[in-house]
């Protein structure tokens, strides 16, 4: 995901100054976006996240400018419901529907991998989950609806397909409510909340190179913290030096930053994720069914936890039968990008049996750290 979302970055980045007379290749930019990232990465995760709080209650406030002003404007002929209707709702591509939600959501679960650098992590992770979620569903759900009010329910579909690059449909509208000035703003903050993103999943793949290399899953080398910062910071090394390669091969080999790169990499990020999920449902039932002392009630255990994990493999089959039009991936690529999942579990399951083979004890704690 992180890859994938540099190459939007890069490009964006690339456009952005090129407007202000500065035309460097998007790759360039990326390079320039890996190092700081790196630099944060390296670093204590307080460094991180004052930067990424800055970024993004400034992205949701230019956001909520725009809303506001369509809301008080009345959009283009009065605001509708009309968009909330099944007929709306489920018409197009429900697959790639549900793809772009999930990849939206992306991110909220990593609430868990700060446990070791929380303070009362048994109180504020969860808390911090809930309302991660709350706050990305009402955000997207109220701009999502008043965009489609702004453009015209009618008129939606035939706007954006005017549209050379659809990305800009949101600048758009600024031009048309508000005005210019906060358009050139928007068009800055949308770089800054790419660079958020791929810090916060940089943060991610950091951490969890640690916890892996602390397990032994992964050279032990990984799993130790710098005497300074209290970082992951080999896992951030490592992690840095995986974005220089695939950047560099991509960059070499001529491929389009955001038609290849972001698109590819990011839906095939946005399908393993969604097979956590489901895995994690099955977890769960299956944990409480050998613990049944531990069951907090049949909803919570069972119940729920199937209903999600069904929900889950329908829409993972939907995603993979049609992976080649939501990625944009013909031929081979439409069939060996989803694969790469199934790779990564072949691998992870082949070092679990590896460290069982060569240390019992270390297998046998695998996942008993509690926070």
């Amino acid at each position: 995901m992180q890859i994938g979302v540099f190459g939007l970055f890069g490009a964006a980045t690339s456009g952005l100054f090129a407007g202000w007379g500065i035309n460097l290749p998007w790759w360039v930019w990326c390079f320039v976006g890996i190092a700081l990232v790196g630099v944060l990465g390296y670093r204590r995760v307080d460094l991180s996240a004052k930067i990424l709080t800055v970024l993004v209650l400034l992205e949701y406030l230019v956001v909520l400018v725009v809303d506001a002003a369509i809301l008080f404007k009345g959009g283009d002929a009065g605001l509708s419901l009309a968009p909330f209707t099944p007929t709306q709702m489920l018409s197009g591509s429900p697959a790639i529907g549900l793809l772009f939600c999930f990849a939206a959501f992306i991110g909220f679960e990593a609430t868990t991998i700060y446990s070791e650098e929380a303070r009362a992590p048994a109180r504020t992770v969860p808390r911090a989950t809930y309302i991660s979620v709350l706050i990305i569903g009402l955000f997207y759900m109220f701009t999502s609806w008043l965009m489609a009010n702004g453009a015209g329910i009618d008129k939606l579909v035939p706007t954006l397909q005017g549209l050379q690059d659809p990305t800009t449909f949101l600048f758009s509208l600024s031009d048309r409510y508000v005005g210019p000035l906060l358009t050139q703003l928007m068009s800055i903050l949308f770089v800054s909340s790419l660079f958020a993103g791929v810090t916060a999943f940089h943060n991610g793949v950091a951490r969890y190179f640690y916890v892996a290399g602390r397990e032994k899953l992964l050279p032990e080398a990984l799993g130790v913290t710098h005497p300074r910062f209290q970082s992951p910071h080999v896992g951030s090394l490592v992690q840095t030096a995986i974005a220089v390669l695939v950047i560099a091969l991509f960059a070499a080999t001529g491929q389009d930053p955001v038609l290849a790169l972001f698109s590819w990499l990011t839906n095939v990020g946005t399908l393993g994720i969604i097979v956590l999920m489901a895995l994690t449902s099955a977890s769960v039932v299956a944990f409480f069914g050998r613990n049944p002392s531990l069951e907090p009630n049949a909803l919570k255990s069972k119940g729920l936890p199937t209903l999600a994990g069904l929900a889950l493999l329908f829409i993972i089959f939907q995603i993979v039968t049609n992976f080649g039009n939501l990625s944009g991936a013909s031929g081979v690529l439409g069939w060996f990008l989803p694969s790469l999942v199934l790779i990564a579990a072949v691998v992870g399951y082949l070092l679990a049996v590896a460290l069982k083979g060569r240390d019992a004890a270390a297998f046998a704690r695998l996942g008993s750290q509690q926070f």
